[in-house]
């Protein structure tokens, strides 16, 4: 009796799911790894999903961590989508092999210089350098005039910085392709003698703020999300924008691509054109990651520096080179 039962019960299943039809792609829908912050790439999901229909399954971690995992996997990789924080991410995965191309429609709606020249991702936001200063500790005029100077010995032991983060790595990564291997390392000596370390920007920002420290190495978003909040940890902080083409003054690019191996490739291309598109770049405009918007025509949050007046320098992001950076960091120390 219960062979024939449940067996009666399969069957019965079974002729459900012939009656209804083979799930298709758009009903599984797409699973994104996604490095981006949690909070942003849930408000794309969500839109994408609004608007379309489609699932979006999120997997969350770091651009470092994603990125080895997707070569490590290779074709048998679950995902259909990366985004990332930093672009030497996506350049780890392009160099090896595993994008496709992405649709022409969605680079069109890109500025060339937020994505890889190959056309295999594309700039999805954009985040920029700044050094954080505590207003009691410094004075406008004593803030250092290029992230080089940091390296003087009049700075030992005034500024800090989250060394093991993708953020700061991405930083050096530039400072490499705009100075040299050479200029480089040495820089690095003098940071591991000059600088105090702590693990996360939002934690270099708070040391800042109570005094521990005169000023830090971050990126732009993180005061002004605190600020947007309760301000408790910057009421004591200000923003200083290198500009003048330092690379101080390095944008770093977001990035998203799809993976040659997904199986949902006609809805994995629609989230990345959707979140290249209006939906998903005014959501950085009008929500409150305080990331820049790189759409063209696209407008960013308007309580941020406009991207035109960051005076930032030309980097090519699809070559930044993060084994040699992190190669370099353990040379000196500061990993």
């Amino acid at each position: 009796m219960r062979y024939t039962l449940s067996a009666l019960i399969g069957a019965t299943a079974l002729a459900i799911g012939l009656a209804s039809g083979p799930a298709t792609a758009e009903d599984a829908g797409i699973i994104v790894y996604n490095a981006q912050h949690e909070s942003l790439a849930k408000e794309w999901a969500e839109g994408f999903t609004k608007e379309t229909g489609i699932k979006v399954t999120l997997r969350n971690g770091g651009d470092s961590d994603f990125s080895n995992q997707i070569v490590a996997e290779g074709a048998a990789s679950p995902a259909d989508v990366f985004l990332t924080e930093n672009s030497p991410a996506m350049a780890l995965v392009e160099n090896a092999g595993l994008f496709t191309p992405v649709d022409a429609d969605t680079l069109a709606q890109v500025p060339q210089d937020y994505q890889a020249a190959s056309g295999k991702w594309v700039g999805v936001a954009a985040r920029s350098t700044v050094f954080a200063y505590n207003t009691t500790k410094l004075k406008t005029d004593q803030l250092p005039k290029s992230l080089l100077d940091l390296a003087d010995p009049s700075w030992k032991g005034r500024w800090a910085a989250s060394p093991t983060g993708a953020d700061f790595q991405a930083i050096v990564s530039a400072l490499l392709q705009l100075k040299g291997e050479a200029a480089t390392a040495d820089w690095l000596k003098a940071m591991k003698e000059n600088f105090t370390a702590y693990k996360g920007n939002s934690t270099v920002m708070k040391a800042v703020n109570a005094g521990e420290i005169e000023g830090g190495v971050i990126y732009h978003y993180y005061y002004f999300g605190d600020q947007a909040k309760t301000g408790e940890n910057s009421k004591n902080v200000a923003l200083h924008y290198f500009k003048n083409q330092d690379p101080g003054a390095f944008v770093s690019v977001s990035g998203g691509g799809v993976l040659a191996s997904s199986k949902h490739q006609k809805e994995a291309q629609a989230f990345l054109k959707w979140v290249t598109g209006k939906g998903g770049q005014d959501v950085l405009k009008n929500g409150n990651s305080f990331e820049y918007a790189v759409g063209k025509g696209a407008g960013s949050n308007p309580k941020l520096v406009p991207l035109a007046d960051l005076q930032a320098p030309k980097v090519d992001a699809t070559t930044l080179n993060s084994k040699k950076v992190t190669d370099l960091m353990t040379a000196a120390g500061l990993l």
